[in-house]
């Protein structure tokens, strides 16, 4: 397993528990130190498990590419963000697949998990490693299969999320997909790698299109002063042809904010403009800058600026119940009112301090001084271990962008 994150992670544990030798291998040592000392540095991984594996032998890490010279099979899960320029950024598959040809050898299986755009496993790592007399399907097995962590998820995990598989050849979908029957619940076998990546990409761009319909939607119903989250309640008890989605303060995380750019940078290189794509990502994209003029509006009403008041960010993850910051809103909100010159505090049960993402932003216990030192409150994720309505005695307003305050009447608050 190349790469050790929130999806590397999870699935070395599924094969050690399969009864594979699962061998880990991440550049970064503190990641390949804490596998070996059986410590869980992901929330989806228990750390007893993970330990007992370890103990068994089963589970080991590296940082030493040569052990792939020894292994039947590598899974690249690398991460694969977007440039500045929203063009794919996938340095790091191009570093992995060069390893992985240093050490291929006859009879390797080699499959892709890592997000990409539609064509990537034939067009970037086929190459690489069809050299020397190898040929795939003959002398080495290439597929892709998409990643589908849902990190905080009780209720799917690797285990048991259906796992779509796709060769670059007949030979190699049976193969990847023989590897994955032994290891999780079940395997979907599609007709080619390219099918595979765009399966992905479908399945984000699908939630990022409906979360911008819904976030238009929830801008449009301020203007007009209708409740956009009682709307949404009342369509949702429609028993067919609607699916609930919400708004909230932007999009989160490494794959919804990401992923539809690879279809659409891929679709331009087609010659076909991914118009959906592009809107939904301008409208969500712009939801730090709307929470913020929300902040401002609210503070507006108690005669204060932006400027010198103490803001208190709730929930700095990029969703509920998980320690995760990447991608998230939170940090856009957080910097456009520093910039605006307000004085930004968080508190984050699931986020500790040190991270560098939040450097210079001091995070805060919630009690009855600290919340009431405070201008404006704004719950950007909405954990669910958070006492709200304790919050909510000791604030002066408080902006809810996730509907925390469902129910509750009170002129102190302020809904998306």
């Amino acid at each position: 397993m190349i790469g050790l994150g929130y999806v590397g992670l999870p699935l070395l544990v599924e094969f050690g528990r399969a009864g594979f030798h699962a061998v880990g291998i991440d550049v970064d040592a503190t990641k390949v130190d804490g596998v070996n000392s059986g410590h869980s540095y992901i929330g989806d991984v228990d750390g007893r498990t993970l330990s007992d594996l370890v103990s068994a032998g089963l589970v080991t890490a590296t940082t030493d590419f040569s052990v792939l010279s020894g292994l039947d099979t590598v899974n690249i899960c690398v991460p694969t963000p977007l440039r500045k320029t929203r063009d794919p950024d996938i340095s790091y598959i191009v570093s992995a697949v060069e390893e992985i040809a240093k050490y291929l050898h006859d009879g390797q299986l080699i499959v892709l998990e890592s997000t990409t755009y539609p064509g990537t496993t034939e067009e970037v790592l086929l190459p690489r490693l069809e050299s020397d007399g190898f040929r795939v399907g003959k002398n080495f097995y290439l597929a892709f299969s998409p990643e589908r962590v849902d990190p905080g998820n009780p209720q799917f995990g690797t285990k048991n999320i259906p796992k779509v598989v796709g060769g670059v050849t007949e030979d190699c979908t049976r193969a990847a997909a023989a590897l994955y029957e032994a290891t999780l619940s079940k395997t979907v076998p599609v007709s080619s790698a390219r099918v595979a990546e765009t399966v992905k990409l479908l399945e984000n761009t699908f939630r990022s299109v409906n979360i911008g319909l819904v976030n238009e939607m929830a801008l449009m119903c301020h203007k007009m002063d209708i409740d956009v989250w009682e709307v949404i309640r009342a369509a949702a008890t429609k028993p067919f042809g609607f699916m609930p989605f919400y708004p909230g303060p932007g999009l989160g995380g490494h794959c919804i904010p990401i992923d539809p750019f690879y279809l659409s940078w891929k679709a331009k290189l087609a010659g076909f403009e991914a118009r959906f794509i592009e809107l939904a990502g301008q409208i969500n994209g712009s939801m730090p800058e709307y929470v913020v003029s929300r902040v401002a509006e609210g503070l507006n009403e108690f005669e204060r600026s932006v400027r010198g008041s103490r803001v208190l960010i709730v929930g700095v993850a990029y969703k509920a119940d998980i320690g995760d910051i990447r991608e998230s809103p939170a940090l856009d909100i957080i910097e456009l009112l520093r910039r605006t010159g307000a004085d930004v505090v968080y508190h984050d049960p699931f986020v500790g301090e040190g991270m560098p993402e939040l450097d210079g932003v001091a995070a805060v216990e919630l009690t009855a001084e600290s919340v009431a030192s405070c201008h404006a409150v704004v719950v950007v994720a909405g954990h669910h271990n958070v006492d709200y309505k304790f919050l909510l005695e000791h604030a002066p307003f408080v902006l809810d962008t996730r509907d925390v305050y469902h129910g509750v009447a009170s002129g102190k608050v302020r809904r998306l």
